[in-house]
């Protein structure tokens, strides 16, 4: 049996190249790092450090860096003041800078936390319950601020809540740094009319779960937020979710209450397996989709056969999806990659009776 769910696991989703303007993809790498090459844990950030060193943004030098070392707010404020958006209100310079905070510094500084308040105060106004950093993180995930590190280095990956390494805070600046104004604009643009339709009870329960995740990052077989030992190869990671381990946290792993069989349908765990679950005469065709629908990304697009379905996540409506991509659990809009390559839908809800 031990045999057979990490078999499942390795099996799960390994994600869709990310949307618009990110740069990197949540494909786990797979291969086992090069024995010749440098402790993955110092130096994975290397470009990026060599860029805010040269910027004069954080230091002292690429040799002293300390890119293990946790940020602190007296180094986030020097990095802020230097790039011309200083801090408005006086800091502790020895506290440390979480994930969630300095995502929210970087958005600020773009001069997007209108846009970041605008998705909160959307599901706000829908009944989600959402996390305060709902709209920062979200923002920050479109702009390619985080980044996701390879499946064999999973351990690096760090949840909002944590402090941020200076490496990852490296990492953020640099792609700050280099952000243009027409790629603001494109957030803007996207996010103009960003908001949720009228919503169920039921579709309200749902995504109120699985909103509540947002910020979490990927995890190549991960199906908690909480710190676990992964099956595949034993390394302790911080939690997270790959693509189909998120819609199965979301629908899977817990119970709803009123609800007892609406954990029951889905039953594989890879994104093959619930692809391929209902009949091809239940599949919902993408022009109807609806909130809290799982949806499938395929290859092929509509054309797609389950084998060949390698991405999911669950519709918001209007246009967006929540899902576990390279940059974590965030929300997309259905656009680009997504667009053409997005296959079916399928209905929990209605598969549990609950329409």
């Amino acid at each position: 049996m031990s045999r057979l769910l990490v078999l499942l696991c390795l099996l799960a989703c390994v994600g869709a190249p990310s949307a618009a303007l990110a740069a990197t993809t949540d494909t786990p790498s797979g291969g086992s790092p090069d024995p010749a090459a440098s402790d993955p844990l110092d130096h994975w950030a290397d470009a990026q450090i060599q860029t805010v060193v040269d910027a004069g943004l954080m230091g002292p030098s690429v040799d002293a860096f300390d890119p293990q070392g946790t940020l602190t707010r007296g180094d986030l404020a020097t990095a802020l003041e230097v790039w011309g958006h200083p801090m408005a209100e006086p800091v502790d310079p020895t506290v440390p800078v979480t994930i969630r905070e300095l995502d929210s510094r970087l958005v600020v500084a773009l001069g997007l936390q209108s846009v970041s308040r605008t998705i909160r105060l959307a599901a706000r106004d829908a009944g989600l319950e959402p996390i305060s950093s709902l709209g920062t993180e979200t923002v920050a995930r479109l702009l390619g601020l985080r980044t996701n590190h390879p499946a064999t280095e999973d351990q690096l990956e760090l949840l909002p809540g944590q402090p941020a390494t200076r490496a990852e805070a490296a990492f953020s600046l640099a792609q700050a740094i280099a952000i243009t104004d027409w790629q603001k604009q494109q957030i803007v643009d996207e996010t103009a009319d960003f908001a949720f339709p009228e919503l169920t009870g039921w579709e309200r329960t749902v995504l109120t779960r699985a909103l509540r995740f947002v910020g979490d990052p990927y995890i190549w077989t991960g199906t908690s937020e909480k710190r676990t030992q992964t099956l595949w190869n034993g390394a302790v990671v911080p939690g997270g979710f790959d693509c189909s381990g998120f819609v199965w946290r979301v629908y899977k792993l817990q119970p709803f209450p009123g609800a007892p069989t609406l954990t029951d349908i889905l039953k594989g765990r890879t994104t093959y397996a619930m692809s391929g679950e209902v009949p091809e005469d239940l599949r919902i065709d993408p022009i109807d989709l609806e909130p809290a629908d799982v949806v499938f990304f395929g290859s092929q697009g509509p054309r797609s056969k389950p084998s060949e379905i390698g991405h999911m996540g669950i519709d918001l409506g209007n246009g967006w999806i929540v899902h576990s991509s390279g940059h974590g659990v965030t929300l997309d809009p259905l656009n680009g990659w997504y667009q053409t390559t997005l296959a079916w839908g399928r209905r929990p809800l209605a598969e549990a009776g609950l329409e």
